[in-house]
């Protein structure tokens, strides 16, 4: 079963490979891709384990960092390498997350030689896959090369368990080479089982994105304040992670606000930040004065456009009530309890699918679901006429939050008892 895996990952490379190689999430990296690296790519092993943490994109990364200082107090002297599939994860992970972690690597192909090599360059005693980043050659490698496998944050969801079940008679079931599976809630770990997990591989520590949420306010709140042009105490609203079609929307209920605060600053992060200069042409053409965070042109214009990775999360902190997109189009949502861990109202679409367990848990907890332009509008006016109203929601919001965190000390909690004395053992 696993040759016939092997076979078709080889069959099938060449077709995908020009694709990889020129899409935009997935262009850089191909040595590191396909096993290969450079001096001093990987840094020199030292005396403790190496924690090999694998998260597919900025977002996943994000989600991983608050297990670092964790995973650091319960293997001293470890190394921390991070490998991702994208470009932007690449460049967040060395820029952002270079102080936390040792080394950044790209996740290799899952080809039967790239991954081998990988695993023999990086000689990890524990690899960390994380959601349902489930690749079962590089899993296979890691353990022949003695490493302990772990997912966090899994999921499997309801509409694919059947697709899995297929997939694994098929190429061989890789969930019985975790040694541990860590999931999100009781659902997940459900799904795991039926998928033939091993009931004692199977933990429910909750999902470490949330441990993330609530950071306090840094030195760097105010370098970015002053590169969005915003001033404290003034009225700024956040729309993050907006896709195509959710603008031109945005600038309509904006310019309906302007006419009652018309000191009201828009700050709009596009889900990818490639639409910047798309962006930027559709405020102008409704007569709205627009500016780039990453040009530094954006003092005391209306509309600012964060056009950087790695900023969404700490902007919230500027902002005075923030809408997340992805939420007017199909594309089923983004991530609502971000703004909510920053202390701030989230207002939100009603195409949330993706994230249905976050409507369930923010609404009527300083989170609101709003069906059209019209109702964003009203829901905007109402908060926006009552400071008093919004900061007391706003904390009603960190609090929803702040409940539901703590995943990342249970996960490191649960991999320390793979390693008794710190380090993997041949087996």
């Amino acid at each position: 079963m696993r040759l016939l895996y092997i076979l078709a990952t080889y069959l099938l490379f060449p077709l995908l490979l020009p694709v990889l190689c020129l899409h935009r999430k997935t262009r850089h990296g191909l040595k590191q891709r396909l096993g290969f690296y450079a001096p001093g790519d990987i840094p020199p092993r030292g005396d403790g384990p190496v924690l090999w943490l694998h998260g597919a994109s900025a977002g996943d990364l994000l989600a991983l960092a608050p297990m670092f200082a964790p995973l650091r107090a319960r293997f001293p002297g470890c190394q921390l390498i991070v490998s991702t599939m994208t470009d932007s994860g690449h460049a967040m992970a060395k820029g952002r997350l270079a102080k936390d972690i040792d080394g950044v690597v790209y996740v290799p192909y899952d080809l039967w030689g790239a991954t081998r090599r990988a695993v023999k360059a990086l000689r990890p005693d524990l690899l960390v896959l994380e959601y349902t980043e489930v690749w079962p050659n590089l899993i296979r490698a890691a353990k022949r090369g003695h490493a302990r496998v772990v997912m966090t944050n899994g999921r499997f969801s309801p509409a694919n368990v059947g697709r899995y079940r297929w997939l694994f008679r098929l190429i061989g079931n890789p969930l019985k080479d975790f040694d541990l599976l860590l999931m999100r809630e009781e659902g997940e770990a459900e799904r795991a089982l039926q998928l033939g997990a091993h009931a004692d591989w199977v933990k429910v520590t909750g999902n470490t994105k949330f441990d993330a949420l609530a950071s306090g306010a840094s030195s760097d709140d105010e370098v970015l304040r002053g590169a969005l042009g915003l001033t404290a105490g003034e009225r700024v609203w956040i729309a993050g992670s907006t896709h195509e079609g959710e603008e031109e929307v945005l600038f309509g209920v904006y310019r309906r606000l302007l006419s009652r605060w018309p000191d009201l600053r828009l700050v709009v992060a596009p889900r990818y930040v490639d639409r910047a200069p798309r962006i930027t042409a559709l405020a102008r053409e409704v007569g709205l004065e627009v500016g780039l965070r990453s040009t530094g042109n954006g003092a005391r214009t209306q509309v600012v456009v964060l056009d950087t990775i790695g900023e969404l999360s700490r902007a919230y902190r500027l902002g005075t009530v923030v809408f997340v997109g992805g939420s007017f189009t199909k594309r089923g949502g983004q991530n609502i309890l971000e703004p909510a861990g920053q202390g701030r109202p989230v207002l939100y679409g009603p195409h949330m699918d993706n994230f249905r367990d976050s409507v369930a848990l923010l609404t009527g907890q300083g989170g609101w679901q709003v069906a059209d332009a019209d109702a964003l509008h009203t829901r905007l006016e109402e908060l926006l006429s009552d400071p008093v109203r919004l900061e007391s929601l706003g904390a009603q919001a960190r609090e929803t939050v702040r409940r539901i965190s703590g995943a990342s000390e249970r996960n490191a909690d649960a991999m320390t008892t793979l390693f008794p004395h710190g380090r993997a053992e041949p087996r």
